[in-house]
């Protein structure tokens, strides 16, 4: 269970301003045939990345940040909309509004969805224009997200327990492993 500990994740940024962006937008469904995670990246907005205009096709974004608009995975609970994001290489959604399945799914794979006020998404958005290297950092630990010279720092909410496998690298069966100390001690003191 030697799994990486994330505390901190400090990224350059990929902007994408559109609103309601649903999940069959993110991986259609052509591509949901495989229930393996892995090769769903190259398919990640399959049909937007047609135009040589698309953000994802822009050599000066990049980083493991995607800044989306407003209700970014709307639509069905596409588990594999999350799978895809990942395997492109994101660890991270910003927006102003997540749909709660996609939320969900999104922590249960290791993506973290920080939910931020419209005014700090549109500022966010405002300085990447500015700079595209521009680092932000998501400091899971300390629930901020944090733009270093530019007066943001912004606190997000994160569910304690899936902070707690976020920072470990745990899915639920690495949670449960990491506490078999206090279940066997527990059920020691049960035994009548």
């Amino acid at each position: 269970m030697n799994k990486k500990v994330t505390k901190i994740i400090n990224s350059s940024a990929v902007p994408l301003p559109i609103k309601n962006i649903d999940t069959d937008q993110i991986i259609p469904a052509q591509f949901l045939k495989s229930i393996d995670n892995q090769g769903f990246g190259n398919k990640l907005f399959f049909a937007w990345r047609k135009k040589s205009s698309f953000i994802l096709n822009d050599k000066k974004y990049s980083g493991k940040i995607l800044v989306a608009g407003y209700n970014f995975g709307c639509g069905s609970s596409r588990e594999h909309a999350v799978w895809a994001l990942k395997d492109y290489g994101f660890d991270v959604i910003i927006s102003s509004y997540f749909a709660d399945i996609f939320k969900n799914n999104a922590l249960n794979n290791r993506l973290l969805p920080v939910q931020v006020p419209e005014k700090i998404l549109k500022k966010i958005f405002a300085i990447i224009g500015e700079n595209q290297k521009t680092k932000i950092k998501i400091d899971i630990k300390n629930q901020k997200i944090i733009i270093p010279g530019k007066n943001v720092e912004e606190s997000f909410f994160i569910d304690p327990y899936k902070k707690i496998c976020l920072m470990n690298g745990y899915d639920d069966i690495d949670y449960l492993i990491s506490l078999k100390k206090e279940i066997i001690n527990f059920e020691t003191s049960q035994r009548i």
